[in-house]
């Protein structure tokens, strides 16, 4: 990624706050902000495979959820299902304020790369547009544990899940250590955590996260853990 600049797009209703948020991505030598919208609305068509053909690429989205005319939730369902071989859609960090936005985890189905909370530290929402630029997911602060686990316990399933559920199928389907890796993704462990927890390398954890992914027919960890949760493997406080 080196001397690569990741192009990223706020999405507020709040001018002041895309005007701060701006402001620290902007001071970064690998990070610019390209593109500004108002409320999802704007952000859906600003970022349509045909405008961004017109106007250049944007990597990275930082999405609030609350905003007139189209909600954050929806507006990231549109985006990322618009995704081509040719023109990919951006990789999509949902802003909440933890409490209020119980539904962040819809968005996260809809294929949200992880969310963040509105007041995190600075440096915590660069490493996070940093993370999702590189393919991987937000899902590592203990923030965001207890943020996940909130709204598991706030958000009632799609499914009742019985035994024969889909995602229960493929949980069932995973190794006894694969099951042990995704636990403690769930915990909010980084591959280097669960790698010193399990005694086994770094490489080896990426492995089983890999194949973890692939039997769950998931993008990545975010999605992943919330399979973990949603089929019982792990417990809310556990």
């Amino acid at each position: 990624m080196s001397g690569e600049t990741i192009r990223v797009a706020l999405v507020d209703d709040q001018q002041l706050v895309r005007a701060g948020f701006r402001m620290v991505i902007d001071s970064q030598a690998d990070l610019e902000v390209v593109l500004e919208a108002g409320d999802g609305a704007q952000a859906v068509r600003a970022l349509a495979p045909a405008a961004r053909t017109a106007t250049g690429p944007v990597d990275v989205v930082l999405m609030d959820v609350r905003m007139p005319t189209m909600d954050g939730l929806t507006a990231t369902a549109q985006i990322t299902a618009r995704s081509t071989d040719e023109i990919p859609a951006p990789r999509v960090i949902v802003l909440t304020t933890f409490d209020l936005d119980e539904y962040v985890l819809a968005a996260i189905r809809a294929g949200a790369s992880g969310f963040l909370l509105k007041d995190a530290p600075p440096e915590e929402m660069l490493a996070a547009i940093r993370t999702v630029h590189q393919g991987d997911a937000v899902i590592a602060p203990s923030s965001t544990k207890r943020l996940l686990e909130h709204l598991v316990t706030a958000l009632p399933p799609d499914e009742p899940g019985g035994p024969t559920d889909p995602a229960r199928l493929a949980v069932a389907d995973l190794t006894d250590r694969e099951r042990e890796v995704l636990v403690l993704m769930a915990r909010g462990r980084s591959n280097t955590e669960i790698g010193a927890d399990l005694f086994v390398a770094e490489a080896t954890v990426k492995t089983h996260v890999g194949r973890i992914l692939a039997k769950l027919h998931v993008r990545d960890r975010v999605q992943a853990v919330v399979m973990a949760y949603e089929t019982g493997l792990v417990r809310p406080g556990s």
